[in-house]
């Protein structure tokens, strides 16, 4: 029979019990982590891979959509309330698809937008235009209706059709093909991370949750 003092572990011995366990604890979020996302199926690495436009020190989420896209419409208020819950030194950019046809005067006007400083506040309410209220068309629109829409957010009409059809909007739409083709985007929405991954999924929020992953990733290594 053995004895109950026998039986009983040393101090030493417990500490070390204590200390291994208490190791595990802290390691097993970084296996879980690692063990999280599979590349090809939650994720596409980019080979050479760039950020769109966010410089050093943050990490740059690159959100590909289409204003005419009904899915973009749909994943728009579940990607702004996520972008709320991000950290400081991470930065969603908007980069609208330019595809061609009727994708294209929207693309002109987010652009537009963003040269007179509207985009950000209009951004929400070209979806629903679009997509609840009808008050824009999906197919056709000209600059006229879509510069008479941003009159009523407090653009000049006849200033934002000017900005639409400027250099520097030609030059912005280049600089968002070229994105696009370099991080093999092919559709919308899309969520490139650092410019290195093209995030994967089959739902909005399993979208959302791997580029939270890949945002961890990021900081990590920064």
């Amino acid at each position: 029979m053995t004895s109950h003092a026998a039986a009983r572990p040393s101090r030493r011995t417990s500490l070390l019990a204590r200390l291994s366990m208490f190791a595990a604890l802290v390691l097993m979020p970084i296996v879980a982590f690692s063990a999280e996302l599979v590349a090809g199926e939650d994720y596409v690495e980019i080979p050479g891979g760039a950020p769109f436009s966010t410089g050093a020190g943050k990490v740059e989420v690159a959100d590909v959509f289409g204003y005419t896209c009904p899915h973009c419409a749909n994943f728009e208020p579940a990607l702004s309330a996520w972008r709320k819950r991000l950290p400081r030194d991470v930065e969603v950019v908007s980069v609208p698809a330019p595809f061609g046809g009727y994708w294209m005067p929207y693309a002109r006007a987010y652009y537009a937008a963003q040269s007179l400083g509207l985009a950000e506040r209009t951004h929400s309410a070209v979806f629903r235009a679009l997509h609840q209220d009808r008050s824009l068309p999906i197919s056709g629109a000209t600059p006229a209706e879509i510069s008479t829409f941003y009159a009523g957010h407090g653009a000049d009409p006849e200033a934002f059709a000017s900005a639409m059809a400027s250099p520097e909007v030609e030059e912005k739409l280049q600089e968002a093909r070229d994105f696009l083709r370099r991080s093999g985007v092919e559709g919308t929405p899309a969520l490139v991370v650092a410019g290195k991954y093209r995030v994967l999924g089959n739902s909005a929020s399993e979208i959302l949750e791997n580029a939270r992953a890949l945002v961890e990733r990021e900081r990590a290594r920064k």
